[in-house]
């Protein structure tokens, strides 16, 4: 059966997305032309703008879809542990993929650079990496962790980092890294309040 118009401008617009995710990486967010994205996607340069109203939308759709996606498995981790340090030692497990010189740590860096000269993909990021924070600071509620909410986000800031920073070297060992952050997650003593600083 011949494929129809509608999964033809489906499959173009995925290819799109693909090559955009792949050409950040590769080049660099402000590098990244239409010539480029048609080139690699396969496609006339006119069916870029046919599906994206910009370069620039294309490039934060592609960009936040990947990044979605690696916090919904990051996500499954969470859900999966029985305790926060056991949650913080599957998700360190899971960065274990990433050198800071592959395709997602070099998308997530050009990312966060660019969300600091674009006011929509600041919001939508944020919007992102707040849904993921609230997520981890609910399974540490759960677990008794004092003030989740702040130590949630320490915990998230602290893994993006260590993602980023390790483009610049190897730093320490991943087992080290991962002691320190468990000290962060311990859960309360009893009777020691857990939502908030005080209480």
């Amino acid at each position: 059966m011949s494929a129809t118009a509608a999964d033809r401008g489906r499959e173009a617009r995925r290819r799109l997305l693909e090559a955009a995710a792949e050409l950040i990486a590769e080049r660099g967010w402000a590098a990244v032309s239409t010539r480029m994205l048609a080139e690699r996607a396969g496609v006339a340069p006119g069916v870029v703008h046919y599906h994206f109203s910009s370069v620039q939308a294309l490039l934060t759709e592609a960009a936040l879809t990947v990044m979605h996606g690696l916090i919904e498995q990051t996500g499954t981790s969470l859900a999966r542990a029985r305790t926060p340090g056991e949650a913080l030692g599957l998700m360190m497990d899971f960065l274990t993929a990433y050198d800071g010189r592959d395709p997602t740590s070099l998308l997530f860096a050009e990312t966060y650079l660019a969300a600091g000269r674009d006011e929509e993909l600041r919001r939508s990021l944020g919007e992102l990496l707040t849904g993921f924070g609230r997520a981890l600071a609910d399974r540490l509620a759960e677990h008794q962790v004092p003030a989740p909410d702040a130590t949630a986000a320490v915990v998230a800031a602290a893994i993006d980092g260590i993602m980023l920073h390790r483009a610049l070297g190897p730093g320490p060992d991943a087992t080290e890294l991962t002691a320190v952050l468990r000290r962060l997650v311990a859960p309360a003593e009893p009777g020691h309040p857990t939502r908030g600083d005080s209480s």
